[in-house]
């Protein structure tokens, strides 16, 4: 072929290389080089070996590496990150290949553009080539549905394959699609094509923004959106997520339009629809076909594809022929939906249990059940068994082997308990009792995760159960087991406080930190963040010479740039108190003297989990040198660095000054300088009216921005954190030092410490941005209603609860973004984590 025309079939050329190892010869003018699999050129394997483009990238350069290849240097093209073919050398006469069978097809193709091949070669696979792509760093399979329950039954959306989610109308079937889409889009930041027949694109952002804000999702559809939603709208108008609502969809054009997205992650299709509907392609008798088709566009693609059939009728479904199966039923209580999944050639591998929601479009994860100590015997045996199928579900991610942490007895005991749950065999239960209520006494602790967390209350309410059911009986329990389950359920609701460090706390650095962790380091976070740095194609500047510190920009910036707020509501009175730690070291602790205006409640402790490192998913920053830009009419967000601006006027007397402590020090003329994450947020709080206009930009030092850079440093350090912080110990505290150590190295203080990083600039940047997003949040509460006592640091916040509760603009969890909750009564001391 030339090289236009296999510009245009690029595609689906490599599609015949990687299926029947099929090999093109393309030519340009005097350029010749073949398309061939990776078998032809086993370095094209090895990662970094040669230069990589993927499909979408080679396309647009396509007569560019043609020649480059011509001239012997062979082109690795790649689907994500996955190799698939190599573009190669041919001779310029075009008789000689790098092996015979590309001289074949040379040949071939000389006598005759349109001649198939007589010999197809397969592509092969080692077993060895399965075990390297299973033992490789980075997140095992595919998208999830962000519900943890769900994801550790059915486990990741696997590349390659066709998962159907089937349910009958009215249950929610589309919720699911739409929470991967979400969680792949919203949270991983990869690319999603939502192939939408039947709901359109209004219908589909409707649904996203009511999941992600828990706003009415009736009320959306009227149009009327509170500040915080438009805000969030906004935010998502960024998110990758495509969406055809195309009339006529049907799944030849989703097989021709996916694979021309570059770095595709995720293919939802919402949906199937089992009547026949004459402007619905998608739905009647021509489902089955459009499912082959579906499920040859996941192998080609090599991608998951997630389809929804509004039915749960077995005859279609099996005709469908998916090769992963998640049928949703109803159950009896209305706050409960069953998912049962069935893979081909294996039959049902798993269940769960989902939570609708459906006033906000979204399914939830089980809520645990404590047991309700004001009830009475009468109701024992339903409270029982309530507790009992929810123990059943929350020691699922664990019987399953998706999680860790707990003994290897109490996981055995438990795998048994779910196997009579879900088979019914009360015999088997009354038998298992003794040995699990006795598993779980000798746990003395569960893993400070959500999926510990429900395990531990499930433990507890269903030991209350028990002991109420028994009571009138006359019969026993293991000695402890009770009291064993409620210190479990204690340890997992009073999550133990974090170390500071994680957050680059109060750490110091000594000689040696500036050095990189050895070869096999539980976390080699400088390493990782060097390799972040090195790896952007804008060419970053790590260090500014001794010689430029002493101008320019650089004597401009300070540690108050951070804006961390240290910040109590005018009505509390904040004193120290001492405080004798259980080690017997002395201490002074925070106590909140409360005005008499409130009525009765306790006070919200909020920790937040990873600030720093979180903010590094992007941070406005300009990776090159600062240059004097001067006064600025207005902000221009292509741009970042440090900007003077005048103070602006904050009248609320609920929240802190958005600028944190930045206001603390003014210049003589009352103006202070800012990075671009307090910038951003200013422009927010005037476009949503809670401040007057923007403040004049007096003086500036700025550079092309960048909000990407320390990305990969971050979802590494994401990973690090949800292996470690279920491992616990020194693994865990190490991993915490590192982290810190290396953000702290990109501005070391002192002429002794030295560092791989001089960029105070990148420093505040990333610690600003960690100030804005925990000031943010806060300030969404407040909006709803929540009263705010203190904020500080930017990780801190002390609500009050009337309720008992947590405001619901936090989400509760270990992982960043979630935040540690905690509640103590009114005068007590403010505990403040480890020393």
């Amino acid at each position: 072929m030339n090289a236009t025309e296999a510009r245009s079939d690029l595609y689906a050329l490599v599609k015949r290389v990687e299926e029947d190892g099929r090999t093109t010869l393309i030519h340009k003018r005097h350029d010749r080089a073949l398309l061939a699999p990776l078998d032809r050129l086993p370095a094209a394997r090895q990662a970094e070996a040669l230069p990589s483009y993927t499909l979408g990238a080679a396309q647009g350069k396509f007569g560019e590496l043609i020649t480059k290849a011509a001239q012997g240097e062979p082109q690795l093209l790649r689907r994500g990150t996955a190799p698939v073919a190599v573009l190669l050398p041919v001779d310029p006469a075009g008789g000689a290949s790098p092996d015979p069978a590309a001289s074949a097809a040379t040949t071939a193709g000389a006598v005759s553009g349109t001649q198939e091949r007589t010999r197809v070669h397969r592509r092969l696979a080692t077993l060895g080539d399965a075990v390297g792509a299973m033992l490789t760093p980075g997140p095992a399979g595919g998208p999830t549905f962000g519900l943890s329950g769900l994801d550790a039954a059915v486990g990741p959306l696997q590349v390659g394959r066709l998962t159907v989610v089937a349910a009958p109308p009215n249950v929610g079937g589309s919720l699911l699609g739409l929470a991967a889409a979400r969680k792949t889009a919203l949270l991983d930041g990869h690319r999603v094509l939502y192939a939408a027949s039947g709901p359109n694109r209004d219908d589909i952002f409707r649904r996203i923004l009511s999941a992600e804000t828990a706003g009415d999702y009736p009320r959306l559809k009227q149009g009327r959106l509170t500040p915080r939603e438009q805000e969030t709208a906004l935010q998502l108008a960024q998110a990758p997520l495509l969406i055809d609502d195309g009339s006529g969809l049907t799944a030849e054009a989703i097989a021709d339009t996916a694979p021309h997205m570059q770095d595709l992650a995720l293919v939802v299709v919402d949906r199937l629809q089992a009547a026949h509907s004459a402007r619905l392609p998608l739905s009647g008798e021509s489902l089955p076909e459009a499912s082959q088709v579906l499920a040859a566009l996941a192998r080609s693609l090599h991608c998951p594809v997630l389809a929804v059939v509004d039915s749960d009728d077995p005859a279609l479904l099996a005709r469908l022929d998916a090769d992963v199966l998640m049928t949703l039923a109803p159950t009896t209580n209305p706050a409960r939906v069953e998912v049962t999944i069935t893979e081909r050639d294996l039959g049902t591998i798993g269940s769960a249990c989902l939570e609708p929601d459906l006033v906000h479009a979204r399914f939830l994860d089980l809520a645990p059940t404590a047991g309700d100590p004001t009830r009475g015997p009468a109701a024992s045996a339903a409270t029982s068994a309530t507790a009992a199928l929810e123990l059943a579900e929350a020691a699922l991610p664990y019987t399953s082997g998706g999680h860790q942490g707990i003994p290897a007895a109490l996981t055995h005991e438990l795998a048994a308990w779910r196997t009579a749950v879900v088979s019914g065999d009360r015999q088997g239960l009354n038998e298992i009792l003794p040995a699990l209520l006795q598993a779980a006494a000798a746990t003395a602790q569960l893993p400070q995760t959500h999926e510990g967390h429900r395990l531990a209350v499930a433990l507890c309410a269903f030991t209350s159960s028990v002991s109420d059911a028994v009571a009138s009986t006359g019969r026993s329990i293991p000695a402890g087991a009770g009291a064993g389950a409620r210190v479990a359920a204690d340890s997992g609701q009073m999550l133990q406080d974090v170390a500071q460090g994680e957050d680059d706390g109060p750490l110091d650095l000594v000689p040696g930190d500036e050095e990189d962790e050895p070869t096999g380091h539980v976390f080699p976070a400088l390493r990782i963040l060097k390799d972040a740095v090195d790896r952007s194609k804008m060419h970053p500047i790590k260090v500014i010479r001794t010689a430029e510190r002493d101008s320019g920009p650089w004597p401009l910036i300070s540690e108050d740039m951070d804006g961390e707020p240290r910040w109590v509501h005018p009505d509390v009175i904040l004193t120290r108190v001492p405080h004798i730690k259980a080690n017997g070291k002395r201490v002074r602790r925070d106590q909140l003297g409360l005005p008499a205006s409130l009525s009765d409640g306790t006070l919200c402790l909020i920790d937040r989990n990873g600030s720093f490192p979180s903010a590094c998913s992007a941070v406005p920053l300009a990776p090159n040198k600062l240059l004097h830009t001067g006064p600025l009419e207005a902000f221009d967000k292509t741009q970042a660095g440090i900007y003077l601006l005048d103070v602006p006027q904050w009248t609320r007397s609920d929240m802190p000054h958005p600028l944190g402590r930045i206001i603390d020090r003014p210049d003589e003329q009352g103006r202070v300088w800012v990075t671009a994450p307090h910038i951003k947020q200013l422009e927010r709080l005037v476009r949503d009216g809670h401040l007057a206009a923007m403040p004049t930009i007096h003086d500036s030092w700025t550079g092309k921005a960048n909000e990407s850079l320390f990305k990969p440093f971050y979802e590494a350090t994401r990973k690090a954190r949800t292996e470690l912080v279920q491992v616990g110990g020194d693994p865990y505290k190490t991993y915490k030092t590192r982290l810190s150590i290396a953000l702290r190295l990109l501005w070391p203080k002192r002429a002794e410490q030295k560092s791989p990083f001089w960029r105070p600039d990148w420093r505040m940047s990333m610690a600003a941005e960690a100030s804005v997003r925990h000031w943010s949040v806060a300030f969404r509460a407040v909006q709803e209603g929540h009263a705010l006592l203190a904020l500080r640091n930017v990780d801190a916040a002390v609500f009050w609860t009337p309720d008992g509760t947590p405001p619901g603009t936090y989400r509760i969890g270990t992982g960043f973004g979630e935040v540690k909750a905690k509640f103590i009564q009114p005068g007590e001391i403010i505990p403040e984590g480890d020393d």
